[in-house]
Formats: C-alpha cells, sequence, structure tokens
C-alpha cells in the first residue's frame, strides 16, 4: 500500500470482543436483511405468474376461457332455435303497411326474441369473459395502450360482452341483436393458446405440425360457422327465413365449390355476406395450406418420430451414422434381417443429412418401407434421440464415415455420438465402428468396439502368411444358403458357390444331435467325428462358467454337457433335417436312405426342398474300433507300405501332446545349421518396448536385442551403420513383402506385428518393406526400430523406379493399402481410380507378381486384372447380375481376384458390427477365428473389445505336395491333423490351371457368336481341372459335358479356317507389348544402377483360377498344391511334465517331409 492512501481503520474493542465470544450470531442494530426478487412479490406479477408465466395456472385458464366461449356459441345456437321472428314480423307490419313484400325488414336484422334465462346466462358469461380480458390486459401492458386496443381478439371480445352489460342498465336492448357466434373465432385462439402450452415441453418441428394442422381444421370450422349464423340471421329479413340446417347445407355446398343451387340468400345481405366469406376463405386458406404443407414437407425431411407406444411393444435398433450411403444402408439390412428371429424388428436411422433420392426410394419399397424408419436428427441432440426413443432401444449401432478427408475428425464426431448415448440411455447395447486405433480407448465402455485400421492390416498382413484369408474371413460373415452358382456349368463355381455358404454357429452340447454323443470325449475326437459323420467343423467351445472362446483347445479338453460349441456349417442344426445313410451288402453296392425325424416319411427330396432346412446325409457309424480307423493306403510300386494315418483318440494321453514354449524355436532343434541361420538366431523373443498408441494389447513377438537406429531403417539410404541403398544389396534370404502407404499410421503397427509374431520360425521370417507416400515421424519409427528387417522408403506405386528400388522384383507379396487422400471423391465409385490403374500397371509389368489390393468400394473389384479382350471376365460378369437379380449377397464372390484372395475391401467386413446385436457370441467367434482375438497370450476381454491386432491368429496353412496325395479326400487329411497335431482344418485353398483365354478356341460368349439361341445358359469358358465333385447332381454333369462338346464342335466349324492365323496374330502382338515393357524395365534398373540379372522376363502365371472352399465335404478330393486351412491347438494348454522333443515344424504327415507349412 502506498503512503498517500487511506488506512482502513481497525474495528472497535466491542466488536472484536462480540464476534470473538458469539461468532456468526448477529443483532439487529448493525445487520442488515436483504431480501431478492422483492418485485416479483407484487400484486401484479403474482397475477402475472398465475395466468401467464405459471405453466399449469396458465393451461386451466385457457381451458375454462375456451370453454366460456364455446359455451357462448352453444347459446347463440339456442336462442336461434327459441327464436320467433313471425311475432317481430306482425309488429314491423302494423308499424309499416307500405312495406312491398319484396323489401327487406331491417327491424328483425337488429331485433331478435331472446328468452330471459337465456339472456341472464349470457349477461353472466359475458360479464366474467369482459373482467378476464380487462386483466389480461393489464397483466400484458407494455406501455403502448393502442396497441393492445386495436387487436382484433380485443374488439372481438368488447363487440360480444360490453353490449350485455349494458342491457343490464337498459333493459329495452335486451333483445338487441349481438353477433355472439363470432366467438368461435375466440375459441380459436384460446385452443391454439392451450395447445401451445400443453406442447411447451416437446420438440418444436412436432407441435408446429400439430398446431398447424388443428389451425387449419378450426379455420375451416370457424368460417362454416360464421357463415351459418350469418346467413340463417339475415335471411330472417326476407321473405322466406333459412333455418340453422339449411344454412349450413348451403355453407357446405358452397365451399365446396358443389352448388347444386337449390338453396339459395334472397335479398342482398345475405348474398353479400357469401361474397364476403368467399373472399375471405380464399385468402386465408391457401395460407394455411402453404403452411401446413411446408411444415409436412419438413416433417418428412427430418423423417417425424418413432411412436413411444411402438417402442413400447415392438423392438427396434438405432443405426446413427453421418452420412447414409446405399451401399451401407443395403449391407445392413440384408444382414440384420437375414436372421429368423429379427424380421420383427423395426430399423431407426438417425442421420444428420437429408435423406437423397436413392435412398428414399429404397425406403419406399414395401419389404422396408414397413420396417425400415428414417429420421433426420443428431445424436448429440436429447430431443433427437428422444424421438428415436433410444431408451428403449434393443442396441444402438454408431457407425464412422470412412469416405471421410480427415479420418481423425470423423472418429472424434464417432466418439461424441458414443458418449450422448451413453448419457442418454446408458442402458441401451452400444456396438461402436471406429476407424484409427488411437481413438478406440475412448469408447471401451461400448459393447463391442471394432477399428476398421487394425482389422484391415491384420487381415492384409494373414494374407501374407496364408493366402486368401481375407477372402475366406469375408465368405463366413456374409449370409449366404450356399446357392450361388449352383446352375453355372462349371465344377469350380459350383464348390466354390456352395461352400461359400458355411458361416459359424453355435449351440449347447446337451442340446446338440451333432455333438452330444461325444460328451466326456476330447475336443480333437469330437471335432474328427463330427465333421466325418456330419459334415460339420467343429472350431471352437466356450465353457458355462468362462467368457473366453477357447478355439481349438486341443485333446486335453474334455467336452461336457454344458458346453457351447462352435461350429462351421451350412445352417444351423435347428434347421437341419437328419437323413441316415446304411451301409448294405457288398454285391448291392447301392445305399439306402433312411428318414429319422421326418414321422410323416416324406422322399429325401422332399425335405431337401423344403424351406429353411439342409439335408445332411451321415454314415451310420458305431463306437467300435473300427470305426476311426481308415484302411492303410495300397503298396507303391517298390512293393513297401506307406504308413497308416493314426486314429483319433477319445482321451489323449501324455505322449500325444506337443510341447509348448513360447520362447523357443522349433528351428532351433534343427540339426546342422547352416551359416545362414546365424543372424537369424539373434533374434530374441519378448514385447515391443514401445507401442505407437494407446490400447494397443501386448504380444509376443520375434525382436532385436538392439534397437535399430533410425538411419539403419531407411532403405535406400546408406548410414554410417549400412552402406546398402537397395534391396538387392541387402541380400535378403526370403522374399520381401512390400506396403504401399500413404502415411506411416498407427495402424501400420498392426501390419509388422503378424509378420513377426513368436510362433512364426526365425528361418521364415520376411523382409518388410514399407514404401509410403509420407516419411514416417520418430514416433512411429521409435515403434518399429525393435522388428528385426524392417524398413521404408519413400515413394509411390505410380513411380517405377520406386517400387524398383524397394525390391519388387524380389518380392513375395505388394500389398496396396486405400489411400485416405483418394477416399472422398466427387463421384462415390471413382475413390479407387488411382489404385486400380496404378495396380492394373503393376499388373502389366510385373505379370507373377503377387498384389494384394485394398479398395474403398467392393463393387470395383471388377477392375481389378482388368482384360478388355478376356471372354471368360466377361462371362463371369454376366453370372455376376444374374446372382444379383437373385439377391445374393456374395454377387462379387465369383470375381477371380477376390475369389483369389488378391482384393479386399474392409467395407466387405463391416457385417461382422452388424451380426453382433444378432448372435453376440457367433460374431466374436468368428473374429476370433480370423484374428486369434481371445489367446492366453494377449488375453483381451472379448466382452468389452475386440483386439483385432492378429499377431496370435490361430489360422496356419500347410501346401500339399505331390508325396501326401495318397491321401486322397479331405476326411482323411483331416484325421491325419487331428491324429497327429490336434490341428483343426477348416478349408481349402485351391489353384487350378487353365488355357489362356486369347487362345481358347472354344470361348464363345452369349450373344456373341450365337444370337439366335435365347434362354440358353451363358457360355462360359471351360477351364481344364483336375478336381473332382463328389457330391455334384449326375445331370449337371452331364450337361457340363454336353455344353462343352456343343461348343467344341460350334468353335470348330465357325474358326478352323482363321484359328491360326488369328492365333499368330496375337501371339505377335503378346509378344511385341511383352518385349517393350521387359525393355522399359530394364532400361530403368540400368539407370538406378540396378543389376538387371533378377528381371528375366518373368513368366505370366495369370492363367489360373484360385478359389477358397470353406468346410468342404470329407469326400473331396485333394489337389496337389492344395492349400490347407489350419486352426493350431492353444499353445497354453496343459502339458505334461515328460514330453517327448519338439519336431520342426514344418513337419511331415508321415515319416518324411511332404507337407510344406507355412
Amino acid at each position: 500500500m502506498t503512503a498517500g492512501a487511506s488506512v482502513v481503520p481497525s474495528l472497535q474493542t466491542y466488536f472484536r470482543l462480540r464476534d470473538l465470544l458469539l461468532g456468526d450470531q448477529t443483532f439487529h442494530d448493525d445487520r442488515v436483511h436483504v431480501e431478492f426478487y422483492v418485485d416479483e412479490n407484487t400484486f401484479k406479477e403474482r397475477l402475472k405468474l398465475f395466468f401467464i408465466k405459471n405453466q399449469r395456472s396458465s393451461l386451466r385458464i385457457r381451458i375454462f376461457n375456451f370453454c366460456l366461449k364455446l359455451l357462448t356459441c352453444v347459446l347463440y345456437i339456442i336462442r336461434v332455435m327459441t327464436d320467433n321472428p313471425a311475432q317481430l314480423r306482425h309488429t314491423c307490419i302494423n308499424c309499416n303497411s307500405t312495406t312491398q313484400s319484396n323489401e327487406i325488414s331491417w327491424e328483425l336484422i337488429f331485433w331478435v326474441d331472446r328468452k330471459v334465462p337465456v339472456w341472464a346466462i349470457q349477461v353472466i358469461v359475458a360479464s366474467i369473459s369482459f373482467m378476464e380480458a380487462m386483466l389480461l390486459m393489464y397483466l400484458s401492458y407494455k406501455g403502448n395502450i393502442w396497441e393492445q386496443i386495436f387487436q382484433v381478439s380485443f374488439l372481438l371480445e368488447m363487440l360480444n360482452t360490453v353490449p350485455f352489460i349494458i342491457t343490464i342498465f337498459w333493459p329495452p336492448l335486451r333483445n338487441l341483436f349481438i353477433p355472439v357466434f363470432l366467438n368461435c373465432w375466440l375459441a380459436k385462439c384460446a385452443l391454439e393458446s392451450m395447445i401451445n402450452d400443453l406442447h411447451r415441453a416437446i420438440q418444436r418441428t412436432h407441435s408446429a405440425m400439430f398446431n398447424q394442422v388443428l389451425i387449419l381444421i378450426c379455420t375451416l370450422l370457424c368460417l362454416v360457422f360464421t357463415g351459418t349464423c350469418g346467413i340463417q340471421h339475415l335471411e330472417r329479413a326476407g321473405k322466406k327465413s333459412l333455418s340453422l340446417f339449411n344454412a349450413l347445407y348451403f355453407c357446405i355446398v358452397t365451399f365446396s365449390t358443389v352448388g347444386f343451387g337449390d338453396v339459395t340468400p334472397q335479398i342482398w345481405p345475405s348474398q353479400l355476406l357469401v361474397v364476403v366469406m368467399i373472399c375471405v376463405a380464399l385468402v386465408v386458406l391457401p395460407l394455411q395450406f402453404e403452411e401446413l404443407i411446408y411444415l409436412w414437407m419438413e416433417r418428412q425431411k427430418s423423417g417425424g418420430n418413432y411412436s413411444r407406444h411402438r417402442a413400447q411393444t415392438e423392438r427396434h435398433v438405432v443405426l446413427c451414422v453421418s452420412t447414409l450411403k446405399i451401399d451401407l444402408l443395403m449391407d445392413f439390412l440384408n444382414e440384420f434381417y437375414a436372421h429368423p428371429h429379427t424380421q420383427d424388428h423395426y430399423v431407426v436411422i438417425l442421420c444428420p443429412c437429408e435423406v437423397d433420392v436413392q435412398v428414399r426410394r429404397i425406403l419406399q419399397i414395401p419389404l422396408w418401407s414397413q420396417r425400415v424408419i428414417y429420421l433426420q436428427g443428431s445424436a448429440l441432440k436429447n430431443q433427437d434421440l428422444l424421438r428415436a426413443k433410444m431408451d428403449d432401444a434393443e442396441a444402438c449401432f454408431i457407425l464412422s464415415s470412412r469416405n471421410e478427408a480427415d479420418r481423425m475428425a470423423a472418429d472424434h464426431q464417432t466418439i461424441l455420438r458414443a458418449w450422448a448415448v451413453k448419457d442418454f440411455a446408458p442402458n441401451c447395447p452400444l456396438y461402436v465402428q471406429i476407424l484409427k486405433p488411437e481413438n478406440k480407448f475412448h469408447v471401451k465402455f461400448a459393447d463391442h468396439v471394432v477399428c476398421e485400421e487394425e482389422f484391415k492390416y491384420a487381415m492384409l498382413a494373414l494374407n501374407c502368411l496364408c493366402p486368401a484369408t481375407s477372402t475366406l474371413i469375408t465368405l463366413l460373415v456374409h449370409t449366404s444358403r450356399g446357392q450361388e452358382g449352383q446352375q453355372s456349368p462349371e465344377q469350380w463355381q459350383r464348390m466354390y458357390g456352395r461352400c461359400s455358404g458355411n458361416e459359424v454357429y453355435h449351440i449347447r452340447l446337451g442340446d446338440s444331435m451333432f455333438f452330444r454323443e461325444y460328451n466326456s470325449k476330447s475336443f480333437t475326437y469330437a471335432a474328427f467325428h463330427a465333421h466325418k459323420k456330419y459334415g460339420v467343423c467343429l472350431i471352437g467351445v466356450k465353457r458355462e462358467d468362462d467368457k473366453s472362446i477357447l478355439l481349438n483347445p486341443g485333446p486335453r479338453h474334455i467336452m461336457s454337457a454344458s458346453d457351447t460349441c462352435y461350429y462351421i456349417n451350412i445352417t444351423k442344426e435347428e434347421n437341419s433335417a437328419f437323413i441316415l445313410r446304411q451301409e448294405e451288402d457288398q454285391g448291392k453296392g447301392r445305399a439306402h436312405w433312411d428318414i429319422l425325424n421326418s414321422p410323416s416319411g416324406l422322399p429325401v427330396h422332399s425335405i431337401i426342398a423344403s424351406m429353411g432346412t439342409v439335408a445332411m446325409d451321415f454314415q451310420n457309424t458305431s463306437p467300435t474300433e473300427s470305426s476311426v480307423k481308415l484302411a492303410p493306403p495300397p503298396e507303391n510300386e517298390q512293393g513297401s507300405r506307406r504308413p497308416s494315418i493314426a486314429p483319433v483318440l477319445e482321451l489323449a494321453d501324455s505322449a500325444s501332446l506337443l510341447p509348448c514354449d513360447l520362447l523357443s524355436d522349433q528351428s532351433e532343434d534343427e540339426a546342422g545349421q547352416s551359416d545362414e541361420d546365424v543372424t537369424a538366431n539373434e533374434f530374441v523373443k519378448g514385447y515391443p518396448p514401445n507401442s505407437p498408441y494407446i490400447g494397443s494389447s501386448p504380444t509376443l513377438c520375434h525382436l532385436l536385442p538392439q534397437k535399430a537406429h533410425f538411419c539403419c531403417l531407411r532403405l535406400d539410404q546408406s548410414c554410417e551403420h549400412v552402406f546398402f541403398e537397395d534391396a538387392k544389396a541387402y541380400g535378403f534370404k526370403n522374399k520381401l513383402i512390400i506396403v504401399s502407404a500413404e502415411t506411416a499410421g498407427n495402424g501400420l503397427y498392426n501390419f509388422i506385428v503378424p509378420l513377426r509374431a513368436y510362433y512364426r520360425p526365425r528361418r521364415e521370417l520376411n523382409p518388410i518393406v514399407l514404401l509410403l507416400d509420407n516419411l514416417p515421424d520418430d514416433h512411429f519409427l521409435e515403434a518399429i526400430s525393435c522388428f528385426p528387417m524392417v524398413y521404408y522408403m519413400g515413394g509411390t506405386i505410380d513411380n517405377l523406379d520406386s517400387l524398383l528400388q524397394c525390391g519388387v522384383l524380389y518380392a513375395d507379396n505388394l500389398v496396396v493399402v486405400d489411400k485416405e487422400s483418394t477416399m472422398s471423391a466427387e463421384e462415390d465409385y471413382m475413390a479407387d481410380a488411382k489404385t486400380i490403374v496404378n495396380v492394373q500397371t503393376m499388373f502389366r509389368l510385373f505379370p507373377s507378381l503377387s498384389i494384394i489390393t485394398e479398395l474403398t468400394h467392393p463393387s470395383n473389384m471388377r477392375f481389378m486384372q482388368f482384360r478388355a479382350k478376356d471372354c471368360y471376365s466377361l462371362a463371369l460378369s454376366k453370372l455376376e447380375k444374374k446372382e444379383r437379380d437373385k439377391g445374393s449377397n456374395l454377387a462379387f464372390m465369383f470375381r477371380l481376384p477376390f475369389a483369389a484372395g488378391r482384393v479386399f475391401s474392409i467395407s466387405m467386413l463391416d457385417t461382422l458390427l452388424y451380426q453382433v446385436c444378432v448372435c453376440v457370441c457367433v460374431c466374436v467367434c468368428k473374429e476370433e477365428f480370423g484374428l486369434s482375438l481371445v489367446n492366453p497370450v494377449t488375453a483381451p476381454s472379448c466382452a468389452q473389445e475386440l483386439n483385432m491386432t492378429g499377431a496370435n491368429s490361430n489360422i496356419l496353412c500347410i501346401w500339399v505336395c505331390e508325396a501326401d496325395l495318397w491321401i486322397h479326400t479331405y476326411g482323411r487329411l483331416f484325421q491325419k491333423f487331428c491324429s497327429s497335431s490336434s490341428e483343426i482344418p477348416i478349408g481349402i485353398y485351391r489353384t487350378e490351371s487353365h488355357a489362356s483365354p486369347e487362345f481358347q478356341g472354344s470361348v464363345i460368349i452369349e450373344g456373341l457368336n450365337d444370337t439366335r439361341e435365347k434362354g440358353e445358359e451363358s457360355k462360359i469358358l471351360t477351364r481344364s481341372s483336375s478336381s473332382s465333385d463328389q457330391l455334384e447332381h449326375p445331370l449337371l454333369r452331364k450337361k457340363s459335358m454336353h455344353w462343352t462338346r456343343r461348343l467344341s464342335r460350334r468353335s470348330v466349324k465357325r474358326c478352323d479356317s482363321s484359328l491360326s492365323s488369328i492365333h499368330q496374330r496375337l501371339g505377335v502382338l503378346r509378344r511385341s507389348e511383352r518385349e517393350e515393357l521387359t525393355e522399359l524395365v530394364r532400361n530403368r534398373m540400368q539407370h538406378l544402377g540396378l543389376h538387371t540379372a533378377g528381371y528375366n522376363e518373368l513368366n505370366d502365371q495369370q492363367n489360373s483360377i484360385s478359389y477358397v472352399l470353406i468346410n468342404p465335404a470329407p469326400d473331396t478330393l485333394l489337389q496337389l498344391n492344395d492349400v490347407v486351412f489350419l486352426i493350431r491347438p492353444d499353445p497354453l494348454a496343459h502339458v505334461p511334465e515328460a514330453l517327448p522333443v519338439q519336431t520342426h515344424r514344418c513337419r511331415s504327415m508321415t515319416d518324411t517331409p511332404e507337407l510344406n507349412k507355412i
């Protein structure tokens, strides 16, 4: 405080002693009592609070006022009915005898016959109304008295009340005519105010719509009532008066523009009134209709609301999206309503955008119009959530907009929506889709969370390890009846389409016909015999007291009646009919069919054709020793016998169990390691020390003993530690895996982790090269520096120099990730244009390179590896159109890039989230099946969050070589794995060679070579295949053979003369094009200083068909180079102390190495 400032004097001793003794007690002499809101305690404010501000009291006042106005209208009608105009007319004639008969009796207009009781009641009502009007005028006075006086409502009130009050003091005026019927307009105003009070707490849009309809109806009633009463009163002055009914009839006929003319006004005052009423109606009613139509259109845009009564009596789910596209809507509806017990559910769509034309057309289809309700609104507004009845919903799906340019902003919007829904309806199950993995922990409270980037990169990584894993998972999660391609003459399409109908189902073991006989047996024993007998593939179980789903728990797991079994099959067991096949005498060589569960004795084809059922044939096996043993293979040419397949034991012994040591490597146990393995042995197993984002589960991986320097991670630049500048100089022993991405996002970390997972042998680790448009930051480099053989470089796939420098010639797989900057385009389906063209260029430059491409839109996969003159592709396009017309959800499945697993779209796996609401356990099992979501190493909580890193994948695959063909069938292969390694086969990836379409003489497409034949099957190229479908129908086989012979004969007749010349011309063109591309690549390699020896005109290996067979029949024949998908047993299962010595991972199914495991 400055010296010049005044000093505050200290308190007197009296006050200090009082405060010390009495504390906060006060005295009236020095304390001031302050009252707040004094102005609200005045008489005027209290009246205003009662009549205007208070919602309940003001509503009561308005209801009372409305009833008074209606009472005055009723009293007027009573007065008219009791009126006697003849007496007044007789008095008028005596007063003026010279009046002509056609003159107007004005006295009858100004005077009426009003009875005393009616007058008394009207006076009382008028007095009350007058006092109320004056009181409201006083309370609502704001400084301008004339504005309130000249209000129409106040003038009408004075017109209908003041004359009655005057008649109290002047009795001769008691019979004066007073237009009390005009009180109907005051009643209309009172009703509007009353409805506004009723809907004060309801959303404004719906209140406005209701009010506008009410105003229109009241306006029409008031016009008709005013015209009826006015015309009836004026016609009293004519020769013939009208009754109220006739006047009402005339008004209705006039306002409806019918105009019969049987009742018309006779005097000019009533005629003038009709003209005035028509003019008023022509002005007022169009304005009312315009306002009503505007509100109706706005309500149609916003979608109305979901009624509370329907929400309490019916079940519904809510879908919250930023923008609603037609593809997303159809995928959701098709998958959600594919299950029988969801047919009675409603789908309420809550979207802030106005519905577009295509979506509106879809919602107008009768199939969806009765079950889908579109609401325009935001999940952040409680009013919109109340409209959707979110608190009564069975589930809420919140989907992110993956087409947004800023995916982080899209995630932020999704997070806020999830928080808003959880705050408004905490008991509603919540299913959230997140794009970026770093945002996943914000919505961990949701019942299920699917992170798109985690899932996408993990799936792409698994595609590099096991071919076509993305196709396998996509077919499993899509709902299908397995009817696709069954009318095709091509064998592979029928097998592929039939197996695509397999899905994951669950059932309690004690209630199952499939598995109840395996109670107290080992899991492996139940899996093998269920597949052998019923054709179902048992993949996992869940204990009654455990929430975790165990995929292939191994032979140590003993099945119990309370276990929940998860299996792959065409349909669930409840929709299956069981048919027993009994073996008869060997001389007959035929099977006898007996229906077990059909007391009606219907034939087999009737049961198979029945809606919703699938017939399954199974052998009459008995639990004898001979039933589980297969016949030994025949002797070979040298007379030696191959080893037979061991039986699958009911209860596994300790000697048959494989040891489990997560920190050991099987390759280390091999004798005679070469010097090449020294580098591999330097790797250690452990958990990555740095995670790029919060929420990533720790995963056991191969790591470097010490982190690599950031400069050493750059592939195309040398440093003080590494002097190499291209992939060739590094001299990698295994082929590379190249990933082309726009940025090094956190999701890319989930691509590296599965490729460095602990269970992969060190000698089989592929170098990983990240080809990035934008160089990564230090945070990402810190996360990947602990992994061995992981490099990055700047470049794009549309730059040939970048491809050559990153080692595309030495790559096993090239993964092209969809770029975020191209996901949003002016035309939706053009978002993949740049990616498709760049991949097509690489397809032409490096035809033998395995390219795995991610697309934004699944419909664009038809442009992958596009060949304009490929007749077979055109035939497949026609087949796709036919399947789409039949309503298939997998019409694109026959496209060769998708069937071979070369193209992938994350939108195809949106069905995982959709099906969670339908069957939570099944969907979790589906995701666990593909990506090992429940694994003891990571141990995430599957009930709270779906971890999709894929690093602990249970999927393995093997190659079937020529030495393994003695196993012969898929069923024997199933037994071989169950008995030896306890692994469960779930499918086959099959590749078949075929002749090139350009040189195939029998290539004929419907409409090109034979336009005259109508109704025939589409002409599809018949490709050579060594596969054999044991279950195909004989008629289809004959049809296909006849089709092939007919095409061959027709082709020879038409093309024999010019076929050789065409072949020569095409061959020259192809060689010339191939030579030009080869020369281009070599020139660029020489310019970059790369050795051209690695590029020797790579062979074109595209003349093949690859496809996935999920859970094929046990008698399906194995083919050379088949890849078998396996689910390995739980690595942390209980094992005994005494264990045999481990064998190499690439073991053989016999004593010699015959199966090469990836």
